[in-house]
């Protein structure tokens, strides 16, 4: 997750003591002091930059699309919020200026939100990945690891030498069962195929993920995927080298490496956050944990790249149908671990609730989850 699953908070550098909350209405201008008052006050906050061209933009473009369709409605919106006790003050500050829909868009503002939401019960708040519901606050994800299975086996029919490299910000579980899913995926069509795995101990280090790249690279690699929060390090170097590239987050990676480019796993939050605001409007918000997978309209696999034969669109596409009609699951039993034990039971299937709790890699891994 960011596919955020469990994991140690994070500490960005960042002020946020002076943080200015800027108010974006449909026409990019602040409300004039005679207009009609806003329909809904949306408050977004942000653990980066949302043109990061991965995890923290797919949010924001997610908010722009609510805003399109649905004119009137005001948003407040805040980068490069630390996941700590400054949350709950910009928080606190977008409901001082008549929030009433707050999307706390990283995974370490749950506990800061649910603390802002006791507070506020007139208040709606919406926590993408998280484990903990509120009567005032709900939370919503998706089901990635089918959509890196359909990853692995574009990158598994693109190969010539029949590696990957996957540059990784932490071993968590829902991290490794996407790296087992995109290399199941993969090795569906190559069984010689290898993933090799780094783990860069950080969401965002352009410096430490162009050294994992190219290290990856340089042990034979010809395909590279990526979890962390902005793709565009790790594609831009896959490119230059000659190799290509899966991305992850946002569905515009595609033109900072477009030779390289094969597809990627993208959110498309915009119908979601819709869905939020009317309910919140018209007075049939309610808390749940929303899950979606690739039938979701918010979970969507990005346009191939030139290079990508149409027969390899194909077959993804076709298995991506079998997923959703039942005929096709991930992790269908037998898998072995990389060391040679067996995790999954010939005909057992491992469910989304597995996920969690994942602490191993699949033959054919190479690297250490610990």
């Amino acid at each position: 997750m960011r596919q955020r699953g469990p994991h140690p908070l994070r500490v960005l550098l960042v002020l946020v003591t002076s943080l200015m909350l800027v108010v974006i209405t449909m026409g990019g201008a602040a409300r004039q002091a005679n207009a009609a008052p806003p329909a809904l006050i949306v408050g977004i906050l942000h653990i980066g930059s949302v043109t990061d061209g991965g995890y923290n933009q797919a949010h924001a473009e997610g908010v722009r699309y609510m805003q399109k369709m649905l004119p009137g409605i005001e948003v407040i919106e805040v980068e490069n919020v630390p996941e700590s006790a400054d949350a709950e003050r910009v928080m606190e500050t977008m409901i001082q200026r008549g929030a009433k829909l707050i999307i706390a868009a990283s995974f370490g503002y749950l506990d800061p939100a649910l603390n802002v939401a006791k507070r506020h019960p007139d208040v709606k708040f919406e926590h993408p990945s998280g484990y903990k519901l509120a009567p005032n606050l709900g939370t919503y994800w998706a089901n990635t690891q089918d959509g890196f299975y359909l990853m692995g086996m574009a990158a598994g029919k693109m190969t010539k030498t029949h590696k990957a490299g996957f540059v990784v910000a932490l071993p968590v579980s829902f991290f490794l069962a996407n790296v087992n899913a995109f290399h199941l995926g993969a090795r569906s069509v190559d069984p010689q195929f290898e993933t090799r795995v780094v783990f860069t101990g950080t969401f965002l280090d352009p410096g430490k993920e162009a050294t994992a790249t190219n290290a990856l690279l340089d042990q034979g690699a010809d395909v590279m995927a990526m979890i962390v929060d902005s793709p565009i390090t790790v594609v831009q170097v896959a490119e230059r080298q000659g190799a290509y590239s899966v991305g992850y987050h946002y569905v515009g990676v595609q033109k900072f490496a477009p030779k390289g480019w094969i597809s990627g796993l993208a959110f498309n939050w915009g119908p979601l956050y819709v869905r939020f605001a009317k309910a919140v409007m018209d007075g049939t918000w309610r808390s749940e944990a929303i899950y979606g997978n690739v039938a979701s309209d918010y979970l969507v696999i990005a346009p191939f790249g030139p290079a990508v034969p149409a027969s390899v669109v194909r077959q993804v596409s076709a298995s991506k149908q079998a997923m959703i009609n039942g005929q096709l699951r991930v992790f269908m039993g037998p898998i072995k671990d990389n060391h040679g034990n067996l995790r999954v039971a010939e005909g057992q299937v491992l469910t989304d609730q597995d996920y969690g709790k994942m602490d191993w890699l699949a033959e054919g891994v190479i690297g250490q989850p610990r």
